[in-house]
């Protein structure tokens, strides 16, 4: 009972860190929580898948598909962005794809894939935020 009790709450209190989180981030931190949550989720998605959880391995690839589709694609701007915006919306959406396919495969590879793909875009990312961030505080 007191474990379910302290569960609960533990992940009450993690939902609220989150939500502060967003309500107080700016836009670029905001898509770089959204690649966090991604790779996080394929990354826990191949763990699930190797020791054999295909339920919780379909839960994480529902996340991540969820992120791609609602949230760092939602976040381009198609006509403003040019062809960046264009290539990274056929990207995920590709990856999208792969992701489908390792769930109804079992497929690693196609994990791997999808965050061998993503992982320099999302680096990438961070450290622009690191090389823009002084640049925003002395605005």
């Amino acid at each position: 009972m007191f474990n379910s009790v302290g569960s609960r709450s533990a992940t009450a209190y993690r939902k609220i860190g989150v939500e502060t989180q967003v309500d107080q981030a700016d836009p670029h931190a905001l898509v770089e929580m959204l690649f966090d949550g991604l790779m996080l989720a394929v990354g826990m998605a191949r763990a699930a898948l190797q020791r054999g959880d295909i339920s919780a391995k379909g839960h994480q690839i529902g996340i991540a598909v969820r992120i791609l589709d609602e949230g760092l694609r939602g976040c381009l701007n198609l006509e403003k962005g040019g062809e960046l915006a264009g290539n990274l919306h056929d990207l995920y959406q590709y990856c999208v794809m792969r992701l489908t396919q390792a769930n109804a495969r079992n497929d690693d590879a196609a994990l791997a894939e999808v965050q061998n793909l993503l992982e320099p875009i999302s680096t990438g990312w961070k450290q622009m935020g690191v090389a823009i961030s002084p640049s925003l505080k002395a605005a």
